[in-house]
């Protein structure tokens, strides 16, 4: 959480501690033509994995224009890459611009076992660039195209993993914003990806998918079903470190259990494994796709996607989630009929309807409501 101490940092030892860290940071600027990247990552050479970065995303039009200032000679921005085994070369920030290129010349990283070539549109500075393929440019466009270069700067292998993390946290710049669990996924696996593949594994539980079916196609883009199974995490193994902001508590979370170098946050993947599967069993036995859904006044289920619902049902079905794991057909009805009981219930609406919910206490108020009403069934 935020550091609110005053205490006044001794200006040399400051100063020695920049420098130690710069020194641990090992950086190079180079100037690669898009004709080179291009050939880099067709022979493997530099690797993009769009599954760990933003989908690809940019509509044809703002490809299109793209291209067109590659063209015109427009400056851009530059794009980052991380050095990796082999003197290969792995792509952190970039994907929509260089995607934008590979798709212009007959592929792209989310097609990558087809030819699918951008035919341009949208251009409205050359506007005799519309309609036209790679192949249909004259070839001394197609050469001007080919030499275009774009500042890469390259991350070296030698540099400190945990600086090197913060460095990749903080870029944002390819000009299509991303969501803050699309920034979680890019970069924590500088740190170390076994936490980060676990969170995507865990998504393809099937009883975790039927209950969250009215998630939005706009959050499913951007990785919300991964955000929620480290919130389900999150939540249940850290609540006593949240205060108010989900996405700042989410991400120090993710990097406590992904840093190799600390020991405070254990994560049994086992058991944990276990526990996801439990709960979303037994929440989606009773209510199925609608286990998240908001609810009006008279208590009939909205069809939209509740993240207080989501905290207050998986985390307060955990005090009595062994009993409810090997529960008879007699039990699980009780608990379907006092789980419906409890979203239609005005006083839960209350805590998990208008502003001011996300704060620490009435996280906790939502949690206990649900936890007391389901013991209750299993009386």
């Amino acid at each position: 959480m935020t550091n609110t101490s005053t205490t006044k940092t001794d200006p040399t030892a400051l100063l020695q501690a920049i420098d130690g860290a710069v020194t641990r940071v090992r950086t190079k600027a180079l100037d690669f033509s898009f004709n080179e990247l291009f050939d880099m990552y067709k022979s493997k050479e530099l690797i993009i994995e769009p599954e760990f970065q933003r989908l690809f995303r940019w509509k044809e039009i703002r490809q299109s224009q793209f291209i067109e200032s590659l063209i015109l000679e427009l400056p851009i921005p530059p794009i980052y890459v991380i050095e990796i085994e082999d003197g290969k070369y792995e792509l952190i920030d970039g994907l929509q611009r260089l995607s934008s290129y590979f798709h212009f010349r007959g592929t792209h990283p989310s097609f990558e076992n087809e030819v699918r070539h951008l035919r341009l549109e949208g251009c409205d500075i050359l506007r005799d660039l519309n309609g036209l393929v790679y192949d249909e440019l004259p070839s001394s466009v197609q050469i001007r195209l080919k030499r275009q270069s774009v500042r890469t700067e390259v991350l070296r292998r030698e540099s400190d993993k945990r600086l090197r993390y913060y460095m990749f946290k903080r870029l944002n710049t390819g000009g299509e914003r991303l969501s803050e669990q699309e920034i979680r996924n890019c970069t924590i696996r500088l740190l170390d990806n076994t936490f980060n593949a676990f969170l995507k594994k865990m998504t393809e539980n099937a009883d975790y998918v039927a209950c969250m079916t009215e998630l939005t196609d706009e959050k499913r883009e951007q990785l919300g079903m991964d955000e929620y199974v480290l919130r389900f995490f999150g939540m249940k193994n850290n609540r006593k470190e949240y205060e108010k902001n989900v996405g700042e508590f989410l991400t120090e979370y993710m990097e406590a259990v992904s840093d190799p170098e600390r020991k405070d946050v254990p994560f049994n993947y086992e058991q944990e494994t276990k526990v996801f599967a439990n709960t979303f069993r037994v929440l989606n036995e009773a209510l199925g796709a609608g286990a998240f859904s908001g609810v009006n006044k008279q208590g009939n289920f909205q069809g939209y996607f509740s993240a207080l619902h989501f905290e207050a049902l998986a985390m307060g079905v955990q005090t009595s989630l062994d009993k409810l794991a090997s529960a008879d057909a007699a039990l699980k009805g009780r608990f379907k009929e006092k789980i419906l009981e409890v979203k239609k219930d005005a006083e839960f609406q209350k805590l998990t309807k208008g502003g001011g919910k996300n704060y620490a206490a009435a996280l906790e108020a939502r949690i206990d409501f649900v936890s007391k009403r389901v013991a209750e069934c299993l009386q």
